[in-house]
């Protein structure tokens, strides 16, 4: 096993057979000053116990040959069993016990140091180990004895890095100035010696671990002798190989600019001046295009932090919260008409930057199976029997048109009063729909009409009144509905009345001429609608998508292609704004706080004071480039993401860059595939109306942007895309996905009541309460009616068990909505399953849980700057009304028998693909977390899955492998987790849906449109078949076939992958330039140990020759010259 070459020693066998086996070198004969080691000793464990008290080079060195075939050969797991064995600190005790010689043997440093070098960067510990042992300082010292020996140096300079890897021990070797000492050995380019060079930067770039060498490094004018050097190799690197030092070189200063006096001096000596130019030279050779990455990054790292061009951090909007009163406010309160004033999180994975997954698993069976005491007392829960009108015989009966509630007939017959008389408005552009037309209407109606008969969208401007909601509209709304109407003088009520009556003919013939007819759609009850709604500003203009409508678009729109290094193009576009200010424009084009800023004729106009709006600022940076500031949650200063604009003025066929500057999620997936969505008026006047995907270049990546008075550590993040408009002087809207609005959502619910055949469905919208702002929060109750009032059909209908769905409690996620208005229009619908299932259930849907914070558009709270979603443990009456009385409603369900079946809440997700359920179990959320618990005796039903495995058949977009069913401590109080762990609900749920599309089934690489996610609610409504009680009243045989006609091979269940793999491109900025490979280490040493021996050839210089070690082509073996070229 054991073979002697003329002067090398190899070991050819393997780990195992040198167990309890000494090689013949240490035999008696041999060495015969040596005490033979315990015959319980191991072979490696002699070995290593002989390697510390050698006497002899030969043996040592053989020993030391033995060492290297084994890790040569060796596995990841031989290594470390070899560490654990003591190999690290045998070759340390070796290497002290040598290099203290008065004269030490290079024969015998230099395969001891190259073993250290090898084995060192594979042991974790191996910098605290030499410093414990006398190696650290010992070895700096052999370094400063042996710069003129090249081969000595690079072995001592490799084994300094290993040894930086601990803290300490880096800045003790700094503390002993061997910052200076490695620093000087960095010559300017030279073709000789390249493999010692670069071990010096590698060795100067692993001292830069600490807090302590970075400064000494800063303070002694280190980082403008770095850029030099940099500058020096980087200019002769593709001649001769030397790209691996230039990547050593991008180390150090990455390391350096981890500091605020790095980065300081880096840029004050020209740092991104320099990496800028070198990397466009870079961009033109492929040998060099390695150190764009690393450049750009640090470029990124470095540029000076620029405040966000606000007055306040704070939202543009506020409101005065209410006093934590603790009597509960009347929830059939009718909304304060003085007031004109807004999972799971990303979702059950948004707050995730907490903790480690699995440590936040709730772990503590007692918690997971305690059902706690309710939040109120129980003399508080009659209250909600309103809210129950299927249990009322006098709700319920029949007749040849059933009774309606109070409140939905007077507001049913208010719209009609509306819709019969003086009708809408719609809204436009700050930057151009001008209100002078108001005045010009009343006196020249006719001239206005003839201008409307060849109406184009560059014409909104001059007719933006006509999509008001002003005073006299709103006005004859109050009085429509029956309530007091508001004291004006009669000539400004005349005045109003001429131009709501002449703008209401206006919209007819406008109607008329171009509108599209869009299935539950009514333009001038949605005016109706909005009229009624109380924002914070007091929106008066409607966007003209809700107010026009949205049809579906006729195919599937695939996922936008990421083009090749686009996020790198864009950052150099941001770099030359710093470095070469000549065409950079910086003018505020648009400013909410500012109505009366004027816009340049030439400049795009902006505007967002409109519902579910979100723009606060757009700033004017190139000629064709803008920078957009979207505003924060109201009574906050963060939760930046969604965003909802009107833009005008545009020259077509032109490609306009949009920076939306302030984002604040870590990733999004804008970077795999999603785009924004635009609605152009043209587009809509000319018979479609369409909200598109559309956007091309877009990435998603963190910026050089702070808050406005740096209150707050907040990193923001850029997302760019770049737009070419088809129409000159159109009037488009951009958003973050396709807007659904609370007025939206009042005018659908009234259009379904309407639509329904009373006969058989009955469907009653009910108040569940008011909000902050006074907007009433709709709760509706949908069922068959009874076939007869006989007192069976009744007793059936007020035993059916309840459904209860939730939705839209994160504004931003107005996915949530469309497929809420999919699962509505599915249940009022005549299909066959529809029918059954309201045969079988009572459906309570509470649609929008925070309309305050649609209205105002907001991301994720409500006016109170709370997460809703966060707040369902203990729900203030005050602050939180549409959860405490969600909570109320469930908990009286609960007190009379009716505990839900199941419960939903939706949501949408926007950094994960498809649709999938969370959901929630004692058994799955401690296998998980790994807890000690025994769960084989825990009985749990798993009808927690039926509804997931169901899905998983019936929808395309549904993908069971997403789904969990984890209990996790920061989610403890949402309503999925509050649901199930109160009510005692089994299948208590999240439905996350995608903001982008689909990676697997028939919607594979397409994005979500309104038409797919309206879908999914349907589908949610069918896979509630599979857990029904009472399979015969719903035809079983009858409706399974229809569930196996529409079942999907979509193969979802070869989906394993729950997050996106990391982005193409590095959305962060803080990383290092990359660290250098072990294997690369690992050749450079060995190449180093088989180049000739230095003291042995004395025969000059001779020509260098490139080796093929770990630096490749950029690397010389050739070490015949004594003397390092000339330092700095």
């Amino acid at each position: 096993m054991f073979g002697y070459g003329r002067s090398n020693f190899t070991w050819n066998g393997t780990l195992r057979e040198l167990e309890g086996r000494r090689p013949p070198c240490f035999t008696e004969r041999s060495r015969p000053s040596m005490t033979a080691p315990p015959s319980s000793s191991s072979g490696l464990e002699v070995l290593l116990s002989t390697l510390q008290n050698a006497g002899d080079v030969e043996s040592t060195i053989n020993i030391l040959n033995v060492l290297d075939e084994l890790l040569s050969a060796g596995t990841d797991r031989r290594i470390h069993y070899m560490i654990t064995k003591g190999c690290s600190e045998a070759l340390l005790t070796a290497l002290v016990n040598t290099g203290r010689s008065f004269s030490p043997n290079f024969h015998l440093l230099l395969p001891l140091l190259h073993l250290l070098a090898k084995i060192g960067h594979r042991d974790r510990r191996i910098g605290v180990k030499a410093e414990d042992a006398g190696a650290a300082l010992l070895t700096l010292n052999l370094l400063r004895q042996n710069i003129k020996y090249a081969r000595r140096a690079a072995a001592c300079l490799w084994v300094i890095q290993v040894f930086s890897s601990s803290v300490s021990t880096a800045n003790l070797i700094g503390e002993n100035h061997g910052l200076e000492t490695v620093y000087r050995l960095i010559p300017h380019f030279t073709t000789k010696h390249l493999h010692a060079i670069k071990a010096a930067v590698d060795a100067f770039a692993a001292l830069l671990c600490t807090k302590a060498n970075v400064c000494s490094v800063v303070s002694k004018g280190y980082v403008a002798g770095l850029l030099r050097l940099y500058e020096d190799w980087h200019a002769k690197a593709v001649q001769h190989g030397a790209v691996a030092i230039c990547h050593s070189l991008l180390r150090c200063l990455h390391k350096v600019t981890h500091s605020t006096a790095g980065r300081q001096a880096f840029v004050s000596q020209g740092g991104i001046r320099l990496l800028y130019g070198t990397t466009q030279t870079c961009l033109l050779s492929k040998d060099l295009e390695s150190l764009v990455e690393p450049s750009v990054q640090l470029m990124r790292k470095c540029l000076t932090k620029t405040p966000l061009p606000l007055t306040s951090d704070r939202s543009a909007y506020s409101f005065p919260m209410p006093g934590r009163a603790h009597a509960v406010p009347a929830m059939d309160a009718e909304p304060d008409e003085n007031s004109e004033e807004t999972e799971e999180d990303d979702n059950e994975a948004e707050d995730s930057k907490e903790a480690d997954f699995d440590e936040d698993l709730e772990t503590d069976l007692h918690k997971l199976r305690l059902r706690p005491d309710p939040d109120r007392p129980k003399e508080l829960l009659p209250q909600y029997s309103r809210l129950c009108p299927e249990l009322s015989h006098e709700e319920l009966g029949l007749c040849s048109e059933p009774e309606k509630s109070s409140a939905a007939s007077s507001t049913s017959d208010g719209d009609a009063a509306l819709l019969n008389g003086s009708q809408s408005h719609l809204s436009g552009t700050d930057g151009g729909w001008s209100d002078s037309s108001t005045s010009s209407s009343a006196s020249d109606p006719m001239g206005h009409t003839a201008a409307l008969a060849q109406l184009e969208a560059r014409d909104f401007h001059s007719h933006r009144s006509i999509l008001s909601t002003g005073p006299s509209f709103r006005t004859k709304v109050r009085e429509a509905s029956g309530e007091a109407p508001c004291v004006q003088s009669g000539e400004d009520q005349d005045e109003e009345d001429a131009d709501e009556s002449h703008h209401g003919s206006m919209i007819d013939r406008l109607l008329e001429k171009h509108g599209v007819c869009i299935p539950h759609h009514e333009p001038k009850l949605y005016r109706a609608a909005a009229a009624r709604t109380k924002s914070i500003p007091g929106f008066s203009l409607l966007a003209f998508p809700d107010f026009w409508g949205h049809l579906p678009t006729p195919g599937h729109e695939p996922m936008a292609p990421r083009k090749p290094n686009v996020q790198r193009q864009k950052v150099f576009e941001d770099v030359q704004r710093f470095l070469i200010t000549d065409g950079i424009i910086n003018q505020v084009v648009f400013d909410l706080e500012d109505s009366s800023l004027q816009c340049p004729s030439d400049s795009l106009r902006f505007f967002s004071g409109f519902e579910c709006g979100n723009l606060r600022k757009a700033v004017r940076v190139r000629r064709w480039e803008y920078d957009l500031i979207l505003n924060a949650d109201v009574n906050s200063s963060q939760h930046t993401q969604w965003f909802y604009f009107e833009v005008s003025n545009m020259v077509a066929e032109v490609p306009y860059r949009f920076n939306v500057i302030n984002c604040e999620k870590s990733n999004s997936q804008f970077n795999y595939g999603m785009q924004p969505v635009l609605y152009s008026v043209t587009e809509a006047l000319e018979g479609r109306p369409h909200w598109l995907r559309t956007g091309t270049e877009i990435c998603y990546f963190r910026n050089h942007f702070c808050p406005a008075r740096g209150r707050r550590k907040t990193t923001f993040y850029t997302l760019t895309f770049t737009i070419t408009f088809k129409h000159n002087e159109d009037v488009c809207y951009l958003a973050y996905h396709y807007p659904y609005t609370y007025s939206a959502l009042t005018a659908h619910l009234k259009v379904l009541q309407n639509s329904v055949d009373p006969a058989k469905v009955f469907f009653q919208q009910q108040v569940l309460c008011c909000t902050l702002a006074g907007n009433p929060c709709p709760a509706v109750t949908i069922t068959a009616r009874p076939a007869s009032r006989g007192w069976k059909d009744m007793h059936q209908v007020r035993n059916r068990p309840c459904i209860v769905l939730t939705g839209r409690v994160h504004p931003g996620e107005s996915n949530a909505s469309w497929v809420m208005k999919g699962t509505l229009e599915f249940l009022c619908s005549s299909d066959p399953v529809a029918q059954s299932l309201r045969e079988a259930f009572v459906f309570k849907l509470i649609p929008m849980l925070n309309p305050d914070g649609v209205v105002n558009g907001t991301n994720r709270c409500d006016l109170s700057s709370e997460d809703l979603n966060r707040q369902w443990s203990k729900p203030d009456p005050v602050l939180c009304p549409t959860i405490y009385h969600t909570k109320g409603l469930l908990y009286y369900l609960n007190s009379i028998g009716r505990t839900p079946l199941v419960f939903c809440d939706y949501h949408g997700h926007s950094r994960k693909k498809n649709v999938f359920l969370y959901g929630c179990s004692v058994k799955e959320t401690l296998w998980q977390s790994g807890s000690a618990v025994n769960t084989v005796g825990l009985k749990e039903d798993p009808g927690y899955r039926t509804i997931p495995k169901t899905l998983d058949r019936l929808a395309p977009a549904f993908s069971f492998n997403s789904c969990n069913y984890l209990v996790e401590k920061s989610r403890s109080a949402t309503a999925r987790v509050v649901v199930w762990r109160e009510m005692g609900v089994l299948r208590s749920y999240t439905m996350e849906s995608t903001h982008n599309g689909c990676d697997q089934g028939i919607y594979k690489g397409l994005q979500t449109g309104t038409k797919e996610l309206q879908e999914m609610g349907g589908k949610f409504c069918h896979s509630l078949l599979s857990v029904t009680k009472d399979v015969k009243s719903l035809d079983s045989q009858r409706l399974i076939g229809h569930i196996d006609n529409d079942v999907l091979d979509h193969k979802s269940h070869n989906c394993f992958e729950d997050d996106e793999p990391p982005c193409v491109e590095q959305i962060e900025y803080s990383a290092d330039c990359p660290a250098p490979n072990g294997a690369d280490l690992d050749s450079d040493v060995n190449a180093n140990a088989t180049a000739a021996d230095e003291e042995e050839d004395n025969d000059g210089h001779g020509e260098a020759k490139v080796c093929s070690g770990g630096v490749g082509r950029a690397l010389q073996s050739s070490a015949r010259g004594r003397l390092f070229p000339p330092a700095m």
